[in-house]
């Protein structure tokens, strides 16, 4: 694996005990966005490393504020840090472009799966991709509005859908995330399932 050109392994194992064995026989930094979400967490791997690169979003750690004081701690204990995807829609992603913006010391390239997404809950739709990056909105407040009608018209879908399975890919029904896993999924097949958004 450190063949790869990885920035860092993300979340490998469960727990800071885990991941710091781990690191101890890898060269590739490792990175948490599950394990080090709160100051407590971060204090501990400060005190006994785990986890080199600490992957900041804005909903696990509680806003852009506290992502920023923990990129500040980050800075002055020598760890990485990143901006997560957890993969959150425009508003979300909206405070987490800010966040990227403001962080002096983010060295690598933020993650996103919002590639992934068919549609997006704010006025105009999902923000553009321009050469592999996200501009950060410009209007006021966020810069992202929320589309009311959409909104309603994916609380409808979800009333009659259900919640979302994280661990469920509706494009492969009857899949379950085992371990190990040799049902993967079929590259060539690019199918979006049916929403019924018609």
């Amino acid at each position: 694996m450190s063949d790869l050109r990885n920035d860092y392994f993300e979340d490998p194992t469960w727990g800071l005990a885990g991941m710091r064995r781990l690191r101890e026989k890898l060269s590739i930094p490792l990175a948490t966005n599950t394990i080090v979400i709160d100051f407590e967490q971060l204090a501990t791997n400060v005190r006994d490393p785990a986890v080199d690169v600490i992957l900041l979003d804005t909903t696990f750690w509680g806003g852009i504020r506290a992502c920023v004081r923990a990129a500040q701690i980050c800075d002055t204990f020598g760890l990485g840090i990143a901006v997560h995807s957890s993969g959150e829609l425009g508003i979300q992603l909206a405070t987490m472009l800010h966040l990227g913006a403001v962080l002096p010391n983010l060295v690598f390239t933020a993650d996103a799966h919002y590639h992934h997404l068919a549609d997006d809950i704010i006025i105009g739709g999902k923000m553009p991709y321009e050469n592999g990056a996200i501009a950060v909105p410009e209007a006021p407040g966020l810069g992202v509005e929320l589309d009311r009608d959409k909104l309603a018209t994916y609380a409808e879908l979800y009333r009659s859908l259900g919640g979302y399975a994280y661990d469920r890919d509706p494009g492969r029904p009857g899949w379950y995330p085992l371990l190990p896993n040799t049902n993967f999924a079929d590259h060539l097949n690019d199918a979006v399932p049916d929403l019924g958004l018609g």
